[in-house]
């Protein structure tokens, strides 16, 4: 194969994976039951008569499809990229393929095509649907090939991006964490071109983000009018421009990661090889015996008093190596400063609507508010399942285990630490939520009272508890770094991406409650079998599938509730869903540890 046989590997060894089979089907088979909801909720509220109904449908499920497929794209595409090299980091075998005769060309672009493979496959079983979609009318050919070439590139783009970090950044974590925080970044950064007033050489802001946004050229793709643009060449429309702007950096980023690759696995040795130190002052000038035999004495004297001055371990070790040494790496800093801008600029733009005469509306505060929400909460998680995975890859995780250390201590004290590392992502939307109180609406009133700030407050607390127990027990629970993180985090982005389906099919398909609930049932059904699947397919228990089954039903009528105005039964009812779902993964690793570790079952 031209890009090498790393990738020839992949290649040859999916077909025999189960995995592969299962993931094309789930993915088609979840696009037809969202497609089937749709049509249920479009034909229990009106009469379906008409080739023009038809067709009205067709446009307005593949103007709802479309972005769905491009959310997924980006986040499978950045993981699954992050991931792979990490997963070669960490197990130390990243350094054995440096020392085959594999090219830097070939070892970048096999390990990013073959992360990149599962990445087509769901594509290639998507294509039918949305070819079912255009019988129903209203959808072209050209729509449709427009919709997955800009899948396709942004797959190319956050695929590089997310190997590029990997092979830069020496900790998973960091890789995972800088790799969404840039692409939230950039989404951002465009969003912020379209709503402003800015013109350049007489192009509007909306049509410069579309050059270089996957969210806005996705919406260019699937509208009508794409195919019509300013000066009448193709190539001259905002899609045909975006797939040249994503080719030009996804090949700006492989070409940074191979010519830096070698050097990126040599630094990092250096760095962390106690003996570099020794190595350098052998090339140094040596020195007067006298002068040596002076610096050895003061070396030994300085050695002793190191001895004499030790740090005092607390009585919980791993609280303690979490908090007081860099068991994230330094690195972590910059992945902190950089949501602490992110979070700066979110208050700013709530601030700067808040000044306008017509003040702050919750659907523009929720607009900017969610996603800080759900990339906080992200984050915690991904700290969680890799603290976790590294002590396995590491071989540290053994040496804990034959220590007298208690299961609560190891528990408690990877909890601590992730919580302590991660302070200003879960402070800081706290710290939001509680500014809301200020905000004003039309009328003057206060946007948000004391009461619905401690809501939001004391909800996202329990969101966060949650998904950092559910990072623990991904980690504890799977042996392949791969499935556990892959496991975990995709357990986060589909418990939400559930949720934003949900709302975004009763705004476009909006109905009687009624006939929204039926067809909903079997999609929450679905996301239920999913998530006991991730969370009890391999240490079942009555508590986990509890959890795991009324977690989407809880948290669809927590949906339909917040709609109608309520906020105290919502914060009741998912603190006690989730809250239990946490309990559910703590009580067993505190009281069944070895279980829950996968050393035995519960028979033994």
């Amino acid at each position: 194969m031209i890009v090498g046989p790393v990738f020839s590997r992949e290649v040859a060894t999916s077909p025999r994976r189960v995995k592969l089979y299962v993931t094309r089907s789930a993915f088609a088979g979840a696009l037809l039951v969202l497609m089937s909801t749709a049509w249920l909720l479009i034909t229990g509220t009106q009469v379906v008569s008409s080739l023009g109904a038809m067709a009205v449908f067709g446009s307005r499920w593949f103007q709802f499809l479309a972005p769905l497929q491009l959310v997924l794209v980006l986040a499978f595409s950045a993981l699954l990229a992050s991931n792979s090299v990490a997963q070669e980091k960490d197990r130390r075998t990243l350094h054995l393929l440096l020392m085959t005769r594999l090219s830097n060309s070939e070892l970048v672009l096999g390990k990013l095509f073959a992360s990149w493979l599962i990445v087509m496959v769901m594509l290639g079983s998507a294509l039918p649907v949305f070819m079912l979609s255009s019988l129903f009318g209203g959808v072209s050919i050209q729509q449709i090939a427009r919709v997955f070439a800009v899948s396709l590139a942004a797959a190319l783009l956050a695929g590089s991006l997310g190997s590029t970090l990997a092979y830069w950044r020496e900790k998973t974590f960091q890789a995972l964490a800088m790799t969404a925080l840039v692409i939230v970044l950039w989404l951002g950064l465009w969003e912020a071109v379209r709503v402003s007033e800015l013109t350049l050489a007489n192009v509007e802001g909306a049509t410069i983000a579309a050059w270089f946004s996957p969210w806005q050229a996705m919406l260019s793709a699937a509208a009508p009018s794409s195919d019509v643009d300013v000066g009448g060449a193709w190539y001259r429309s905002p899609v045909s421009i975006f797939l040249l702007v994503a080719g030009l950096l996804a090949g700006g980023l492989n070409a940074v990661a191979i010519w830096r690759v070698r050097t990126w696995q040599i630094d990092a040795v250096v760095r962390h090889d106690p003996n570099a130190e020794q190595a350098e002052s052998i090339l140094e000038k040596p020195k007067p015996v006298e002068a040596a035999e002076g610096q050895v004495a003061e070396e030994e004297k300085q050695k002793t008093g190191d001895l004499l001055k030790h740090r005092q371990v607390w009585d919980n070790p791993i609280l303690w190596r979490e908090l007081m040494t860099w068991a994230f790496g330094r690195k972590v800093l910059a992945i902190r400063f950089i949501y602490c801008v992110l979070a700066l600029c979110t208050a700013w733009v709530l601030f700067h609507w808040n000044a306008r005469e017509v003040g702050l509306t919750w659907t523009e505060a929720a607009g900017v508010l969610v996603p800080l929400g759900v990339l906080s909460l992200v984050l915690v998680n991904a700290q969680a399942v890799t603290s976790f995975c590294t002590e396995r890859d590491g071989k540290t995780l053994d040496l804990l285990l034959v220590t007298d250390l208690l299961p609560r201590e190891l528990i408690f004290g990877k909890l601590g630490g992730i919580f302590y590392n991660a302070k200003e992502m879960v402070l800081l939307p706290m710290l939001i939520c509680l500014g809301l109180m200020y905000a004003r609406d039309s009328s003057g009133r206060p946007l948000a009272g004391l009461e619905e700030a401690v809501y939001l407050m004391g909800g996202l607390l329990v969101m966060d508890i949650f998904v950092a127990m559910l990072g623990l027990h991904a980690g504890m629970t799977y042996h392949n770094s791969r499935n556990a993180i892959g496991v975990s985090l995709g357990t986060v982005f589909f418990l939400f991406l559930g949720i934003g389906v949900c709302m975004r099919m009763m705004v476009a398909f909006a109905g009687s409650f009624e006939f929204q609930l039926l067809p909903f049932v079997a999609f929450l059904l679905g996301g239920g079998v999913g998530l006991y699947a991730a969370l009890g397919i391999r240490n079942p228990s009555p508590a986990i599938g509890w959890a795991s089954f009324l977690s989407p039903f809880a948290t669809f009528w927590a949906i339909t509730s917040l709609l109608q105005g309520f906020t105290l039964s919502v914060f009741l009812v998912l603190s006690l869903t989730y809250g239990f779902a946490t309990a559910a993964m703590l009580v067993p690793a505190l009281d069944k540890f070895d279980v829950a570790l996968g050393r035995t079952t519960g028979d033994e």
